[in-house]
Formats: structure tokens, C-alpha cells, sequence
């Protein structure tokens, strides 16, 4: 066990901290930000464009998709010196994480040019359009329908639960080709313009905050979609889809360990959790991180250990849920108050000042929902982990 990076790991580390100590946004600038994710400030895209001109975006990256070809251990501590200052890559994680990373993956080289560096630069903002109303954990029972038809695909049918569709300019839509396959098989990806006529976004508020709009439904009535803006294969996109999640768990754990983090900074002072709950939730930040370290250095060594990140994911998300309602509980009515910003703080972390205890509390769920439910976490862990039949 190697409890110390190697000199290289430092090195990057050092550069990264040189930086970001001189460019850090300014706070003045940062305390305007509106609580509604509908507006991407100036300066949000300016310090993502900053952040990708100089190779820190995502440094895994090759430099032309704002990264410097970084290992996984370098990426890591990238993440780490960002999570410690609670900066944001950008304002459209999912169009960061999720959708360009698809894009290097299973794109056209001129998809990449045309779809993938513009979202990296924030020119553009991109939403996943997977979640149905009869399809939510369950992928392949979506219904959305395409139909190709001579250059283009005729895409009909409905979303919900996109998140930030209403202010983004592409969708990365996960449709059904092929209705007579089998559920896993006639799945394809399309990569759909907001603006292309019959597309219609409709925001809605959620329970954590009725001003911040994040959530849409999105629906499709004849849009004509051109068969050039297919990512991948027709009729393969099962893969782009378990790929696609698989960008976005590899280090899903650091987020969960921050929010812990921060609930352990904070659970002290602003509420009276009892020694006993404030030690689990102390043992509990320790072993996530552990478990997490533990990942990491496997798939450092290029042992993939997907069962592990399952394993992350469902401890890390319900540890932060069990935290907050316990905070809120202890905090009682006064956890209904926003309470006052005070300095110092930190670009990007303004929330963690103002959300109430139950604000924090409600969001919660969504680490326990986003991702993969709690539920199939527990599925891939008795089948993968435990070699328990499948029910």
C-alpha cells in the first residue's frame, strides 16, 4: 500500500494550485449569481473557457478537448484541489461530464468538432435526454420513437426529468429504432437540436426550491433530426448508455465525500447532533473515502471494479441523506431558515451558506435517485458482488 503520490502527481498538483491561487473568479462577481440554474452568468463561461485554454478543464482530455492527456491519479488530485475550494468545473456538469465525454467516446470526428469542444468551451449547453414517464431507472423501456426517413430520423415522443433542457441548445436523446428487437437492442442515440421545430421544453420547479428551475419535461412531435447527428451505432445504444454512466460514477464517490465533509463541518456548530450520530457520520466520511482510495488505486492499475463503484455510490448517497435528516431533525424549526451568508466563502459555494437544513435535506435524494436508484445499486451488489440469483 502506497499511502504518498509519486513526485510526478505532486508536480501536477503544485501547477494546478498556481493556478487556480491566481485565477480564482472574483467573489464580488460570484455573489450575483441568480439562484436559478436558467442563467449562466458571464463570468461562469469565461472561467470554464479559462479552464479549458490552459488545460485544466478536464485534464484527462487531449489539449484540443481542454485537458493535457493527465492520468487518473492526476485527475484525481484535480478534482480534489477543486472540491476543497467547492469550485464548479462549469454550470452544465451533465453537458461536461457526460454528454462531450460520449462525444470523445463514441462521436464522429466531426461531431467532436461541431458538438463536443463547443459545449467544453461553454459556447454551448447541452442536456441528457433519457428519463421517460413510464422510464426511469429502467433505460430500456423507453418509447421515444425515430424513424428514419431517406437523411433524416422522425423522432416522436417524451422526456422528463431533463435536467437544464430548457436552457440548453442540444440534446443528447436516447430513442427507439428498432421496436421489434429485444428492449436492450433497439435503442440508438441522436444528437438533437433545441431549436429544431417540434421540440417543446417545459420547465418545472422542483420541492427543494419552487425559483430554481432545473427540471423539464421535453416532447417530440415529428422533429426531423438529421441521420449525421447519430452517436454510434444504430441500434446500439446500450452502449453509449452504460458508457455515458460510466463517465459520470468513475469518481462520483468525491462528491458524496465532500457533501459528508461538509455536513461535518457544519452539523457542530449550526445544530445539536448528538456525539453518537455526529461519530457515524465522522466513521462514515472515513470509510468512504478509504473505500473510495481503494477504488482508485485499482483502476490506476487498470483493474476495473465496476461493482465497487456501485458499492460507492450507494453508501456515499445514503450517508449524505441520513446526514441532513439528521441535521435538519436536530436543527428543528430553525432548520426552515436560510440562514445569513457570511465570509469567508469560497467562488461557487454560495448555496452552502444559504440553503436551509431541509433545502439540503430535500436535494439528497436526488444522489440517491441520479446515477442509478439506490435500488439497482443493491441489484449489481447481491448479483456482481454476492453472486446472489437474479430475482
Amino acid at each position: 500500500m502506497q499511502l504518498t503520490f509519486d513526485p510526478d502527481v505532486e508536480a501536477f498538483r503544485a501547477e494546478f494550485v498556481a493556478f487556480l491561487t491566481e485565477h480564482l473568479p472574483d467573489p464580488a462577481a460570484v455573489a450575483q449569481r441568480s439562484r436559478s440554474s436558467a442563467d449562466v452568468p458571464p463570468w461562469a463561461r469565461q472561467w470554464q473557457r479559462l479552464l479549458f485554454d490552459n488545460g485544466w478543464l478536464l485534464p484527462g482530455n487531449p489539449p484540443e478537448f481542454g485537458g493535457r492527456d493527465a492520468t487518473l491519479l492526476q485527475q484525481y488530485v484535480h478534482l480534489r484541489e477543486l472540491s476543497k475550494r467547492r469550485i464548479y468545473h462549469s454550470f452544465n456538469p451533465q453537458g461536461l461530464g457526460i454528454i462531450a465525454a460520449s462525444l470523445l467516446t463514441f462521436g464522429t470526428p466531426e461531431q467532436k468538432k461541431q458538438w463536443a469542444a463547443p459545449i467544453l468551451r461553454a459556447e454551448i449547453t447541452a442536456a441528457l435526454g433519457m428519463s421517460e414517464p413510464a422510464a426511469g431507472s429502467d433505460l430500456a423501456s423507453l418509447r421515444t420513437r425515430a424513424v428514419l426517413d431517406g437523411e433524416h430520423f422522425v423522432v416522436n415522443g417524451q422526456k422528463v426529468w431533463t435536467s437544464g433542457a430548457h436552457n440548453a441548445d442540444v440534446l443528447l436523446t436516447f430513442v427507439r429504432t428498432d421496436p421489434d428487437a429485444p428492449k436492450h437492442k433497439g435503442i440508438s442515440v441522436l444528437l438533437i437540436p433545441t431549436d429544431t421545430p417540434g421540440v417543446t421544453r417545459r420547465p418545472f420547479a422542483s420541492a427543494c426550491a419552487a425559483d430554481d428551475l432545473d427540471f423539464n419535461e421535453v416532447f417530440f412531435e415529428d422533429v426531423r433530426v438529421p441521420a449525421a447527428n447519430l452517436v454510434g451505432d444504430l441500434h446500439g445504444g446500450w452502449k453509449v448508455a452504460t458508457g455515458s454512466l460510466g463517465h459520470e460514477r468513475t469518481l462520483l464517490w468525491l462528491s458524496f465525500a465532500d457533501r459528508l465533509e461538509d455536513l461535518v463541518a457544519d452539523s457542530r456548530p449550526r445544530t445539536a447532533l448528538d456525539r453518537d450520530r455526529y461519530a457515524t457520520l465522522v466513521l462514515d466520511l472515513q470509510a468512504l473515502r478509504l473505500l473510495g482510495s481503494a477504488a482508485l488505486g485499482r483502476e490506476a492499475r487498470g483493474q476495473q471494479d465496476v461493482p465497487a463503484l456501485s458499492v460507492l455510490k450507494l453508501l456515499g448517497s445514503e450517508a449524505v441523506q441520513s446526514a441532513s435528516e439528521a441535521a435538519l431533525n436536530a436543527a428543528g424549526v430553525e432548520g426552515l431558515h436560510h440562514p445569513a451568508m457570511t465570509g469567508p466563502y469560497t467562488p461557487m459555494s454560495i448555496e452552502h451558506f444559504t440553503s436551509s437544513w431541509f433545502e439540503r435535506y430535500l436535494r439528497s435524494f436526488a444522489g440517491t435517485i441520479a446515477g442509478g436508484t439506490s435500488e439497482i445499486q443493491r441489484n449489481i451488489i447481491a448479483e456482481r458482488v454476492l453472486g446472489l440469483p437474479r430475482s
